[in-house]
């Protein structure tokens, strides 16, 4: 091949490439209680799979502190308002962000950015992914994660204390989607958080209608999960009031038959995706992430 056809080659995959890159949408991802945004065995991993997978995508793993160890004290003890918060400037400040972005959240990072969607619809969030996420809150912690085991037994006794006290409420971040079915009437006034975002307390049009503006609303369900009490919560659901045995799915609740959020409307427009995934909770093989999830990031 002549020089010149080889340099009109060279120009025209270089081109190629770079319409690639600007084609990728920016993904934000939010880690879990007890992690860290940059854990290479975690969401360091999950940035990498992605940058390998989706040439030219920027990934921000969202890091709240000035340091890892900080980034993980916060995800236990920063009220989650103010973590919102702190999330929402970063976004807004990031000129990289501004044209949209998809979202991708591990448990409890994938409750938090629902309330980042429906809060801060600047710059627009395009898709959310929500792995593991806990939508309907928690009412118990049957196993904690590695070494912070020890957090998550002082975690229970504060929530037996008193979970919906302004003092617990406000320091401790499990707390603030601590779902009491036994005490809905509590819950509903006290939960400065989760029976916010999940209007509880009336309705929001405004969170409403950022939500619906998602193209794609993701929840994964771990089918093996003993972390999260109840599982059905990862995909909206939770135990029928007044006991804390029988379960009921999204489309049982309040929140659902009333669409108090818009969740109905997204249902019957295909916005919401449920997923189910065999293994304990956050895992999966390399090959479900690519086949399952990638395409949503594509």
């Amino acid at each position: 091949m002549c020089p010149v056809k080889m340099a009109a080659l060279r120009v025209a995959v270089l081109v190629l490439c770079l319409r690639c890159a600007a084609a990728a949408v920016p993904l934000v991802i939010w880690h879990g209680m007890g992690d860290s945004c940059c854990n290479p065995q975690s969401m360091g991993y999950i940035k990498k799979i992605v940058e390998n997978k989706i040439p030219g995508i920027y990934v921000l793993s969202l890091k709240i502190g000035n340091n890892l160890i900080q980034d993980m004290e916060n995800s236990f003890f920063m009220n989650v308002n103010d973590q919102v918060r702190e999330v929402c400037s970063q976004l807004a400040k990031d000129p990289r962000l501004k044209g949209g972005y998809n979202a991708m959240g591990f448990s409890q990072g994938g409750q938090f950015l629902r309330a980042v969607a429906q809060r801060c619809p600047s710059p627009p969030m395009l898709n959310l992914i929500s792995v593991g996420g806990q939508h309907q809150g928690v009412y118990g912690f049957p196993r904690c994660p590695g070494e912070s085991s020890h957090i998550c037994d002082w975690i229970r006794k504060t929530l037996d204390l008193g979970a919906y006290t302004q003092a617990v409420q406000e320091h401790l971040a499990q707390a603030e989607y601590w779902h009491d079915p036994l005490k809905e009437e509590d819950y509903r006034k006290n939960s400065i958080f989760l029976a916010d975002i999940n209007q509880e307390r009336g309705i929001n049009e405004t969170y409403k209608k950022n939500l619906m503006a998602l193209k794609k609303f993701v929840m994964v369900k771990f089918l093996n999960d003993t972390m999260v009490d109840p599982p059905i919560s990862e995909w909206f659901g939770f135990y029928k009031s007044g006991q804390a045995k029988e379960t009921i799915p999204l489309k049982e609740t309040l929140l659902y038959t009333e669409d108090r959020l818009g969740l109905q409307e997204m249902d019957k427009a295909g916005k919401l995706v449920f997923l189910g995934v065999k293994g304990d909770h956050l895992h999966f093989s390399e090959e479900w992430f690519y086949t399952t999830i990638l395409p949503f990031l594509q």
